[in-house]
């Protein structure tokens, strides 16, 4: 060792004494720490660096290159080296320049040119104010173990990737650019993480960032742009399918995704070639104070798996849609702009579920807020403005709750919904073509909500739609207030309809709402417009200030008006020769022109008929009543058909009874007696507790007690939500489809699990006991499932045990009863058996093991299918069969019961 290399410092040049000739050899020669300055040339060595030693070009940048000879320029394999203001190219060999497989080397203002930078096993290296350029593949590439950090540098012109992680490697990047390469700007793949501050990746062939299902990358105060494909690509690798580890989906869903994978902060996408951001498979992205604009598609997609959240984030000047979800994929947004797309501003279809919270979306070429398939949708503090199609468009089966939500200025309708089910709570829709239409067999709720001065309709309900409005104003409309189409039937209360350029209220043919406190005042034409054949009932109506008739009353329409109130206006009602409305204690005040029957004392006056005729108000009234109770004995009769349940159809009638005395009390002006109608239907499956409560509805309607009577099935999985929050509003939905009816919870004991005290079924209850009792008489809940299992849910919560007071039993079925129910199943398809086959079936179901599985009528069911597939067996192979043949069961047809 020279006396130079003792002291540390050792110089490499092509001539000149006391110098080495190649950087090789005088590392060989250093000793730990040493430094060996270069001078300036022409290096055609392969550098292997495998101690503590500092090698610097004397003269600065671009003074010194070293070309490869063969495999890497430079290579380093342990201990701490530093390379400063070295050129590094490659050779023939357009593999690796710079290999790192161990140590932690440092490069300081170096450039590498003709290959790439990798770092592999568990290196760890450091760039500072490096350029990487003309890489065949990946500029810099780090993988297995290996850490790096990329501070101030530029990664250019490579032929593949700009930086990619694989593996379990980590990269700390800063104040770096990638540009102008071939591929993806930067992937990352494995189970990579990285941190990227303040970085540009721009003018790339592919992606901008490409990050597969479990790597982590977080980037704050980066630009993203001028990529050919997508600013950011989230998804699974080629091959791999959704992630399921401790790293994966199924952890993060369980966990409340506590861990995003995939983090931007204060970052900007724009001027992509697709989409900014596009997120799929199992990728879980978070977007904060990010900004995504210009983009060649859409601005952000979540797609299949896929969960975005996006919080403080603009969205704007895209020419498609803003924000879209498709598949199962999760959106949550809270804060920011969606604005200036040239499709929708927010779509969601298929099962996805998106929840829009603090947000504003503005200026959208389609409609602004669009969700279909089986969407599930929440909106919250939104604001939704100039639209050029609908503000707000559900269809399919998506269901949208939409709370202190204000929609203003969209081209035709403020919220479109056709087939959907939705919810809105305290919105205000102003300024758009019709306020809110409502197309579904759902029962929508409006709450408390406000439509001011749309173009026209105010609140337009559909042809058999039947909705339910609560609270809030219709003020200004262009036209009507309150359309409702033929036989829709609504219920409304408490709503304030002004200044209708229209009718405040418009009840088209077949018609049948209930409207009560309903306010009508300003309206140009009739406050209340019930065309032919019109019908329903409202009650505590004022109507006042009217430019038509107060009240409009058309052909055979036959609607009755229970104290109402009209005053301040010229007239107050105008109908057609043939109308058949009722009035109830109805009253006028300060009206120039009253043509109201005055009524007293609670009866109902047809319009045009004198008091006391045969034709007037008490007779009709007592007619209407009987063409309902007319069908209690076919009801009754239907009830006693039923195979079996003898005890339960005892009770049914009995309560038939009951319930129409407490009807008579009622109308004699009697307190009726406490009663609740709610039951419990204890049994085993298949003993027919669906069947008689469609019956009981139906008995309850034809006693006026109930509007329609219609069933609604329902179990846990319609009730009960997947997340917290999603339960009440879920329960509240089917609750509202049974208004006018019965809701039929099967195998009601599954809303509280044994040993699940925190289960979501409990929030479900609570709910349903506050909605019993906020339309006790609207409503009957007949809870159904195994007798032990019922006594569990009743002891559940105070409230179910004082509104569920009677339980009807049902039996299972003995085996007479089961070949009844197989006799009555032949009849129904035109089958015969005789009394050796009816004896053969009761030899069959006594010999049936009872167990947890018995299905009961199911049973019966399934053993009358086997018997006519076993039939079609035995009479296809006769050449001409006759009537007999073909309808006649046999002994032989019935099933043989395994023996176990």
């Amino acid at each position: 060792m020279t006396a130079a290399a003792k002291r540390g410092v050792l110089r490499v040049a092509d001539r000149g004494w006391g110098t080495y000739r190649t950087i090789t050899a005088a590392v060989r020669a250093a000793g730990e720490g040493a430094v060996i300055h270069v001078q300036p040339g022409v290096y055609r060595e392969s550098l292997i660096l495998d101690i503590d030693v500092s090698v610097v070009a004397e003269k600065g940048p671009g003074t010194v290159r070293i070309v490869a000879v063969q495999g890497p320029a430079v290579s380093v394999s342990r201990g701490a080296p530093v390379l400063r203001d070295v050129t590094v190219e490659s050779g023939s060999d357009r593999g690796p320049v710079v290999l790192v497989a161990g140590g932690t080397p440092v490069f300081d203002h170096c450039q590498v040119s003709g290959g790439r930078v990798e770092v592999i096993h568990d290196a760890a290296a450091e760039l500072r104010a490096c350029t990487v350029e003309d890489a065949s593949d990946s500029g810099v590439h780090v993988t297995g173990t290996a850490a790096a950090v990329v501070e101030d540098c530029v990664i250019r012109e490579s032929a593949g990737h700009g930086l990619t992680l694989s593996d379990a490697a980590r990269a700390e990047v800063r104040r770096t650019t990638i540009e102008r390469v071939a591929g993806c700007g930067v992937v990352m793949a494995g189970e990579s993480s990285g941190t990227f501050d303040d970085c540009t990746v721009r003018h790339v062939g592919e992606a901008a960032l490409l990050v597969h299902a479990l790597a982590r990358p977080l980037l704050r105060g980066c630009r993203l742009h001028d990529a050919k494909a997508e600013g950011v690509r989230v998804g699974d690798a080629p091959g791999s399918g959704p992630a399921t580890s401790a790293t994966g989906r199924d952890d993060a869903v369980a966990s409340g995704h506590d861990e995003v994978r995939v983090r931007l902060e204060k970052c900007e996408v724009f001027r992509t070639g697709r989409e900014g951001v596009l997120v799929s498979g199992a990728g879980d992205v978070r977007l904060r104070d990010c900004h995504v604009r210009e983009t060649g598609g859409a601005g952000v997609i979540a797609a299949g798996a896929g969960r975005v959240e996006i919080d403080g984030t603009r969205v704007v000047d895209v020419p498609g849609t803003g924000l879209a979800a498709v598949e199962n994929a999760e959106l949550h947004v809270r804060g920011g702009t969606v604005a200036r797309t040239g499709a929708n501003g927010v779509h969601a279809t298929d099962g996805c579920t998106v929840r829009l919270t603090e947000c504003e979306i503005s200026t959208t070429a389609y409609t602004a807020l669009h969700f279909g398939g089986s969407a599930r949708v929440e909106l919250a503090s939104c604001t939704v403005r100039d639209s050029a199609q609908h503000a707000v468009r559900v269809e399919g089966s998506a269901e949208l709750t939409a709370e202190d939500t204000r929609v203003e200025r969209a081209q035709m309708t403020g919220v479109d919904v056709k087939d959907a089910d939705v919810v809105l709570r305290r919105c205000v829709i102003g300024e758009t073509e019709t306020g809110i239409r409502l197309d579904t067999r759902h029962r929508p709720l409006l709450e408390d909500c406000e439509v001011v001065r749309p173009a026209r309709t105010g609140i337009e309900i559909a042809a058999g739609t039947g909705a339910v409005v609560l609270g809030g104003r219709v003020d200004a409309p262009g036209s009507a207030g309150v359309f409702l189409d033929e036989r829709s039937e609504s219920w409304i209360e408490d709503l304030t309809i002004t200044d209708a350029k229209g009718s405040g209220l418009v009840i088209w043919s077949g018609a049948r709402p209930r409207v009560r406190s309903v306010t009508i005042a300003g309206a140009a034409k009739n406050g209340v417009y019930a065309g032919d054949g019109a019908e329903g009932l409202l009650e505590d109506c004022s109507i006042s200030a009217t430019g038509y008739p107060a009240v409009y009353v058309g052909a055979k329409a036959a609607p009755v008006l229970r104290r109402c109130l009209v005053h301040d206006t010229d007239e107050d009602l105008s109908q057609a020769e043939d109308a058949a409305a009722s009035f109830e204690e109805c009253r006028t005040s300060n009206v120039k022109v009253a043509t109201m029957p005055a009524a007293a004392e609670g009866e109902m006056m047809p319009v045009g008929a004198p008091r006391g005729t045969a034709g007037g108000p008490a007779a009709k009234r007592a007619r209407m009543e009987r063409v309902g109770e007319d069908q209690l004995p076919e009801l009754l009769a239907e009830l006693e058909r039923l195979v079996g349940l003898e005890s339960v159809k005892r009770e049914v009638a009995s309560m038939a009874k009951l319930m129409q005395m407490v009807k008579r009390r009622q109308e004699a002006g009697l307190q009726p007696p406490p009663l609740s109608r709610h039951l419990i239907f204890a049994g085993n499956p298949g003993t027919g507790k669906t069947t008689v409560a469609r019956l009981y509805g139906r008995l309850l309607a034809a006693l006026g007690l109930l509007a329609s009577g219609h069933l609604v099935e329902a179990d846990r999985s319609a009730l009960v939500g997947e997340y917290m929050g999603h339960t009440a509003p879920k329960t509240t939905a089917v609750f509202r489809q049974a208004l006018g009816g019965v809701l039929f919870i099967d195998e009601a004991y599954a809303l509280v699990p044994a040993g699940q005290s925190s289960d979501f079924g409990h929030e479900a209850i609570s709910t349903l006991v506050k909605l019993m009792e906020d339309h006790r008489d609207d409503v009957v809940v007949i809870a159904a499932g195994y007798p032990e299992d019922m006594e569990r849910l009743i002891d559940s919560n105070p409230g179910l045990a004082s509104r569920f007071t009677r339980t009807l039993r049902f039996d299972d079925y003995t085996s007479a009863d089961l070949v009844r129910i197989v006799e009555h199943q032949a009849s129904r398809h035109e089958y015969r058996i005789g009394e050796d086959t009816a004896a053969a079936l009761l030899t069959h179901f006594d010999a049936i093991d009872r167990t947890e599985r018995f299905g009961n009528g199911r049973t019966a069911r399934q053993a009358f299918q086997q018997m006519t597939e076993q039939h079609a067996l035995r009479v296809a192979d006769l050449a001409d069969p006759g009537d007999e043949a073909l309808t006649v069961l046999l002994p032989a047809d019935v099933p043989v019961v395994a023996v176990r």
